[in-house]
C-alpha cells in the first residue's frame, strides 16, 4: 500500500550508483528510511526534494524495513539553512541528534513541531541558543533520559537554591546536595530557565530573554549531561564546536 509520509529530511546515504537512502521524521509515522531511486542524478526530480533540511510530501511503500520512495513534493525548502555555514551546522546538528535518539516508527506530533520550529529559528538568523536547549530538552524527555529540573531529584523540595547533579540526573535542593559534591550550583533564574525550557513550547521562544552568562551556563549543563547519558558520538557537535571557536 503507498503511503503519504509529509516530514523533514534528516539524513540522507548513498546507495549504489545513482540512488539515495533517504531517512524522514514526520508527526505521524516517527522516522522512517526509504530507498530514493536515483536520487543522485543531477536532473533527477527526487534530487531536490531528497536533501537534508527539505520539509516535504512522499508517497513510499513502507515496509517493516526498507522502504522506497515513487514520488515527492518539496513543501518548504529552508533554503536559507543551506546558503550559510553556521545555520547548516546548527541544523545538521539537531537533524544528527533527532536520528540518533528517536525510535523508528514512533510518531510524536509536538516533537515533530517542535523539531520544525526550531528549523524556522535557525533559518531565520535570529539567536539560536534558547530554541535548540529547549529541542534539545525535550528530545531528552521522549528518549527517557531528561534531568529532573522542576523539584529536586532526591526528596521533591521545590525548595531554592538548588545544584545541578549530572551523577543524580538533576536538581539538588540544599538539604540533599551533600548527595554529590561535584554539583554545580545554580542562580535561580536557571534553575528556573530548566523548567521553563523543558515545558514551554517553541512557540512562546520569543518571550524568553536569557542573559549570556546564564545562556552559557546552560550550554555547559547540557554539553556534560548529555556526556554521560546520551550515549552516542555525535560528528556534528564537534565541528559545531570548531566554527564557535572561530566566532
Amino acid at each position: 500500500m503507498l503511503d503519504k509520509v509529509k516530514g523533514i529530511v534528516i539524513r540522507t546515504q548513498d546507495y549504489g550508483e545513482t540512488n539515495k537512502i533517504v531517512t524522514i521524521y514526520s508527526a505521524n509515522a516517527g522516522k522512517v528510511s526509504a530507498v530514493a531511486r536515483g536520487a543522485k542524478k543531477p536532473k533527477s526530480r527526487m534530487a531536490a526534494v531528497t536533501q537534508p533540511f527539505i520539509y516535504g510530501e512522499f508517497m513510499a511503500y513502507l515496509s517493516s524495513g526498507l522502504g522506497t520512495i515513487q514520488q515527492a513534493e518539496v513543501i518548504h525548502s529552508f533554503r536559507e539553512i543551506r546558503q550559510d555555514i553556521f545555520k547548516t551546522a546548527y541544523a545538521s546538528y539537531i537533524l544528527e541528534l533527532t536520528d540518533k535518539l528517536v525510535e523508528n516508527r514512533q510518531g510524536n506530533a509536538f516533537l515533530f513541531q517542535q523539531l520544525y520550529l526550531t528549523l524556522e529559528w535557525i533559518a531565520a538568523g535570529k539567536d539560536m541558543a534558547v530554541p535548540i536547549m529547549m529541542y534539545e530538552l525535550k528530545l531528552y524527555a521522549v528518549s527517557g533520559f531528561a534531568p529532573v529540573v522542576h523539584h529536586c531529584v532526591s526528596c521533591e523540595s521545590k525548595q531554592f537554591p538548588f545544584a545541578f547533579s549530572i551523577a543524580e540526573g538533576g536538581l539538588l535542593c540544599p538539604k540533599c546536595r551533600y548527595k554529590d559534591p561535584h554539583a554545580i550550583g545554580l542562580p535561580d533564574a536557571v534553575a528556573k530557565l530548566l523548567h521553563l525550557f523543558t515545558k514551554a513550547d517553541l512557540k512562546r521562544v520569543g518571550q524568553i530573554s536569557v542573559k549570556p552568562d546564564n545562556l552559557n551556563r546552560l550550554r555547559m549543563l547540557l554539553d556534560a549531561y548529555y556526556d554521560q547519558y546520551g550515549g552516542y558520538f555525535l560528528k556534528t557537535k564537534r565541528f559545531l564546536n570548531q566554527l564557535d571557536k572561530l566566532k
